[in-house]
């Protein structure tokens, strides 16, 4: 008898070793009207195609604008849990509605990963890692940096506010710029604002107008850069332009001196790692012993912007 149960426990540990049934997972993003997350999507679908070699799906899935944001996102992690996924891949911006919603999630056994924001509620959700940057420190490289090149007083520009990584990231350029003796100003705009080039533009106009003293603006995405250059180049000002992230824009400015710095955080290897890790733990039981797993952040400015310009080309960058 003891014998069986033995050879019994040893073949069903060599079922689940093997991943007899299919794992499903869901990566759960960001708006569709931003571009940001299709170089998030390009890491998903290049990790899609070993999920699905070794008989898994991918399902992934977009609130539609930022105007609805927690609740859209509570939306999509209760669908996924109606689908029957095994595993949820995703980034927690808006805590108290998403925490409780991925809790429950957790309770009925669907494993969560973490990647691009939410990195300090990882324990609370009980996820198996995170992959992306540290906000604060992103932050306040970027501040620091853009002290140390001259800018005295920086405006930090929050285009969705209350998402915890956006308000991280302006924690921290106020305290990197502080630590080289600059000053910084948030400007929080309404958040139906969000992909809008013209009308980000031309708050960042009047902010600039407004108090002559800021000769830098921060902006927590490469759009939003592209909303800054215009508005200097309307005043015809020669403040100083950083951004997090970065668009085929960005990199151009940059090499032509008319932007000084992005903050890259490689969102094409936060998508890749988030899905093929969250479906190799749930197929093999593999972890990676690194947590977090930090893609960034990388200052690109004029000594290293070509090789940023190569990956940008390949839809990766």
């Amino acid at each position: 008898m003891k014998f069986t149960k033995t050879i019994a426990t040893a073949m069903t540990a060599s079922v689940m070793a093997t991943g007899a049934f299919a794992q499903d997972i869901a990566v759960i993003a960001g708006s569709i009207e931003d571009g940001f997350f299709n170089l998030i999507k390009k890491g998903v679908d290049d990790a899609t195609l070993m999920v699905e070699a070794n008989g898994g799906t991918v399902n992934y899935m977009r609130i539609p604008n930022y105007d609805n944001f927690g609740p859209d996102l509570v939306t999509l992690i209760n669908q996924a849990v109606a689908q029957g996924v095994d595993g949820i891949a995703i980034p927690v911006w808006v805590p108290d509605a998403q925490v409780p919603a991925l809790q429950a999630a957790r309770e009925q056994g669907i494993v969560i990963m973490q990647y691009n924001a939410g990195q300090g509620v990882k324990d609370d959700l009980e996820a198996v890692n995170y992959f992306g940057s540290d906000e604060y420190a992103a932050g306040f490289g970027g501040g620091l940096y853009l002290a140390e090149n001259g800018a005295t007083h920086i405006l930090c520009h929050i285009q969705v506010p209350g998402a915890v990584n956006l308000e991280t990231r302006c924690e921290g350029v106020t305290d990197g710029a502080a630590q080289a003796g600059a000053t910084v100003t948030t400007l929080r705009v309404p958040a139906n604002l969000d992909g809008d080039v013209t009308g980000t533009a031309e708050a960042i106009k009047a902010e600039l107008i407004g108090d002559p003293s800021i000769d830098a603006v921060m902006n927590l995405a490469a759009w939003a850069s592209d909303a800054s250059a215009n508005a200097v180049a309307q005043i015809g000002g020669s403040q100083m332009i950083g951004t997090f992230d970065m668009n085929p824009a960005v990199l151009e400015r940059i090499q032509a001196g008319t932007q000084t710095m992005a903050i890259d955080q490689q969102p094409y290897l936060q998508g890749f790692l988030a899905t093929s890790m969250l479906f190799a733990h749930l197929k093999f039981g593999t972890e990676i012993a690194t947590d977090p797993v930090l893609t960034g952040p990388a200052i690109v400015d004029a000594s290293n912007v070509e090789t940023a310009l190569a990956g940008v080309a390949l839809g990766a960058r």
